[in-house]
C-alpha cells in the first residue's frame, strides 16, 4: 500500500461523512437553502485565493522545474477554471458571483487557509502536498459519488458543479499530487511521514466542516461578544 493509499485509508470514515453531508447530498438532490449556497461561494472564493497562494509558496521550495510547471498550471487553473462551478452554484441563487466576493471568512474558512499556510510556510514541499491533497482529492470522490449514485442529466440544477469536479484536469491534479507526495515520502523520515499524515487528515476533516460551515451558515459569535461585554 503507498503512503497516499494509506491516508486515504485511514480517512475513510471522513470522505463517508463528506458524502453523506445534507449540502452534498443536496446538490445531488438538486435542492439546497439558497443562504447556504451563498455562504460556500463567498467563503470558497476567499479559499481559492489562498489555494492559489500556498502553490505560490511551494514554487519557492521546489529544486525542478518540473514541480514548478506543476504548480505554475494548477494556479493557472484554479485562476481560469475554478469559478465555473461557482457560477453554477450562483445561476441557481440568482445571483450576480460578483456579489459574493470580498467577505470576511467564516470561522472554520479562516481556520482551514490557516492550517494550509502554516504548513506552507514552516513545512517542507511533502507537507505541502498533504495539506493540499485532500481538497482536490474529496472533490473528485464527491463528483464521482454524485455521478454513480445521481448519474444527473444536462436538467439537474447542479449538473455543471457535478460534471466539472469529475473531469479530466481535476482527476489529473489529484493523481499527480498523489505521485509527488508518494515520491516524497519514499526517503521522509518517520517524523516527517506523521507530520503530513496529520497536515492530510485535519485538511480532510476541515474539508467536511467547510461543508458544514456552509450549510450551517457560520459566522463569528459576534452577537454573543456584545452581550458579554454589555454585561461585564
Amino acid at each position: 500500500m503507498s503512503f497516499t493509499e494509506q491516508l486515504r485509508h485511514d480517512a475513510k470514515p471522513i470522505f463517508q461523512a463528506i458524502f453523506n453531508h445534507p449540502f452534498v447530498k443536496g446538490i445531488g438532490e438538486g435542492d439546497l437553502p439558497k443562504e447556504a449556497v451563498a455562504h460556500y461561494v463567498k467563503a470558497d472564493a476567499e479559499y481559492l485565493h489562498a489555494f492559489m497562494n500556498v502553490y505560490g509558496i511551494a514554487i519557492s521550495k521546489c529544486t525542478d522545474q518540473e514541480d514548478i510547471a506543476f504548480f505554475k498550471e494548477n494556479i493557472e487553473f484554479v485562476l481560469d477554471s475554478e469559478i465555473h462551478p461557482h457560477h453554477n452554484l450562483c445561476t441557481y441563487i440568482n445571483t450576480p458571483y460578483e456579489d459574493l466576493q470580498g467577505y470576511p471568512l467564516p470561522p472554520t474558512a479562516d481556520h482551514y487557509i490557516k492550517h494550509m499556510k502554516t504548513h506552507a510556510h514552516e513545512g517542507s514541499l511533502g507537507q505541502i502536498l498533504a495539506v493540499l491533497l485532500p481538497c482536490p482529492w474529496t472533490y473528485l470522490e464527491i463528483g464521482d459519488y454524485l455521478m454513480e449514485h445521481v448519474q444527473p442529466t444536462p436538467d439537474h440544477p447542479f449538473y455543471e458543479w457535478i460534471t466539472f469536479y469529475v473531469n479530466d484536469e481535476i482527476r489529473s491534479t489529484t493523481n499527480q499530487l498523489r505521485t509527488k507526495l508518494d515520491s516524497w515520502a519514499e526517503t521522509a523520515s518517520p517524523r516527517e511521514k506523521k507530520s503530513m499524515k496529520d497536515a492530510f487528515i485535519k485538511s480532510c476533516q476541515l474539508e467536511w466542516a467547510f461543508w458544514e460551515m456552509a450549510y450551517r451558515q457560520e459566522t463569528w459569535p459576534t452577537s454573543a461578544i456584545k452581550e458579554v461585554t454589555h454585561h461585564v
